[in-house]
């Protein structure tokens, strides 16, 4: 082997097993200024390749060991050598299918012996520049993706420190309203800050489920659910809370039998729901609203679910198609902004259907039009009529016996405003500001439940409830996690240190209410008030 230039500077490898050849390719190369290293068998090149990492191989295809196509594959094998380029040279394989098994092999370029220098050079240059360009886009691309997980991480941790204060202002809401009100101006700031609550609670659930998605970091926790019920519960939810207040109509209508799908039941109320808020954000006041599921036949299958959104509001352009499910993306009107939200509904929406392996369209006849929006949804079985008494809503029995409640909280206006409302409640409540306080707290005065933040100074929830369960007297004691963290993987680990229930804040007073004047029952298998 001869080296014309070797180490780090090294560019270009020239393989060829005659010398002549060899010597002549690299004089071209080094006259135009290149840096060239050289191997005179396909098993040098490759040891070449690994140690010096040139930029570009100009590999004869006729080699004595490892042949110039072989040497080809395995350099675009390997991920830390596949960016290199490789530009086959032959003075035998010179006919067009020749040509083609080389490029089929991976190589980059092929130039049949004897070659002029300007043509060489050209075409070396010619690929160093897709090299850089490549090079370029790999860096963007990393730099994106640094970005992008910078981004989510952000978000992530803003939903997080939103919910302390948050809590407490949810918390607070049933307080003030234990009296009516003075007069119609206290009586609509009342109505107002529980709206504004509701609505700040959602755009923070929003941030972090739109981060998970992107990410891939959503875990589905599918069962059978009955499709047709689900609808109807969400769209009276939305029609009382979203819709009343701004005078809006909202019409629904459901087959007279069940629809059954596999599928997350918490993330089919958020779709439904997200759709509904979406219809009505972006109406006047006093407009209106339809919901449709309907039943589709599919041939071979058990059909799909449709659900079905319109609404009479201010509509979309045709080129607002195409983006109205990309992330932080609103309608292109002027008053967009003004109608609130992120901009991620939709997104979320659209991430949540796919992984259900489902899809979701948008149309409209153009602004001022009204927009539809259309779910299309696989179903579990095929419906049948006579099913149609499975549709009644459960019943739910609640115990109201007097507790003692341990509240393990930090933040101390989230710990005042819901030592108040549990005490308004009729339960008896001892407080700790943080985790080694609890635990003495929960040893000593044995309470019935201890609702505990998980992110507690000193000593973490998690550490909390696995030491309190290591006690005789702790191990009855109904623990519910207080957290700002609510994926899957946080409710997994909640329940492995011990905890029966994971809540995420702010939790609805309502939930709360059920969870801590209710039964006591130990490891429940989901989260009361949880949104995954």
């Amino acid at each position: 082997m001869t080296t014309s230039s070797t180490g780090a500077s090294a560019a270009i490898l020239v393989v060829n097993d005659a010398e002549g050849a060899r010597y002549v390719i690299t004089r071209m190369l080094e006259r135009s200024g290149f840096a060239v290293i050289t191997a005179s068998t396909g098993s040098e090149a490759l040891q070449r390749i690994a140690d010096d990492r040139p930029r570009l191989v100009v590999l004869d295809i006729e080699l004595p060991d490892v042949g110039g196509l072989e040497v080809c594959r395995r350099i675009k094998a390997a991920a830390v050598t596949q960016h290199i380029k490789v530009l086959h040279t032959s003075a035998v394989y010179v006919a067009t299918e020749s040509k083609v098994h080389s490029l089929e092999s991976g190589a980059d370029g092929y130039l049949s012996q004897p070659f002029e220098r300007e043509e060489l050079v050209a075409t070396v240059r010619s690929l160093l520049r897709l090299t850089d360009a490549e090079q370029a886009l790999r860096d963007r691309a990393d730099q994106l993706d640094e970005a992008n997980r910078r981004t989510h991480e952000f978000l992530a941790m803003l939903a997080h420190e939103l919910r302390n204060p948050l809590a407490a202002i949810v918390a607070s809401l049933p307080l003030v309203e234990r009296r009516p009100p003075s007069d119609e101006a206290e009586s609509t700031a009342r109505e107002v800050m529980r709206r504004q609550a509701g609505q700040l609670a959602r755009l923070v659930d929003d941030l972090l489920d739109v981060a998970r998605v992107t990410q891939g970091k959503i875990e589905l926790r599918q069962q059978t659910v009955e499709l047709t019920r689900l609808v109807k519960r969400v769209a009276q939810g939305i029609g009382q809370s979203k819709m009343r207040p701004r005078s809006q109509t909202l019409e629904t209508s459901v087959p007279p039998y069940p629809l059954f799908v596999h599928a997350d039941e918490t993330r089919l109320e958020q779709v439904v729901a997200n759709l509904l808020d979406n219809a009505s954000k972006y109406t006047d006041c006093g407009g209106w609203a339809r919901l449709d599921l309907e039943y589709e036949e599919v041939p071979g299958s058990p059909g799909r679910a449709l659900v079905v959104v319109r609404d009479g509001g201010i509509g979309l352009a045709p080129e607002s198609l195409d983006t109205i499910f990309d992330l932080f993306s609103q309608a292109d009107v002027p008053l967009a902004r003004s109608r609130g939200g992120l901009g991620v509904g939709l997104t979320l929406v659209r991430r949540l259907v796919e992984l259900h392996g489902g899809e979701v369209r948008a149309a409209s006849a153009g602004r001022g039009q009204g927009s539809t929006f259309t779910v299309r949804l696989p179903l579990a079985g095929k419906p049948r009529a006579h099913d149609a008494g499975a549709v009644s809503a459960p019943s739910l029995t609640e115990g109201s016996a007097r507790k003692r409640i341990l509240l393990v909280e930090d933040n101390e206006d989230a710990q005042t405003v819901l030592t108040m409302l549990l005490e308004l409640w009729g339960h008896e409540v001892d407080t700790a500001n943080d985790g080694l306080a609890g635990i003495a707290c929960a040893v000593r005065g044995r309470p019935d439940i201890a609702l505990i933040d998980l992110g507690l100074p000193g000593i973490d929830g998690f550490e909390v409830a696995r030491r309190i369960r290591a006690t005789p007297e702790g191990r009855d004691i109904m623990l519910v996690a207080l957290t700002g963290y609510g994926s899957a993987t946080d409710r997994d680990n909640a329940l492995a240190a011990g905890f029966d229930v994971h809540a995420v804040k702010p939790i609805d007073p309502a939930k709360l209410l059920e969870l801590v004047s209710g039964p006591l029952v130990r490891q429940v298998a989901r989260a009361d008030g949880e949104r995954r």
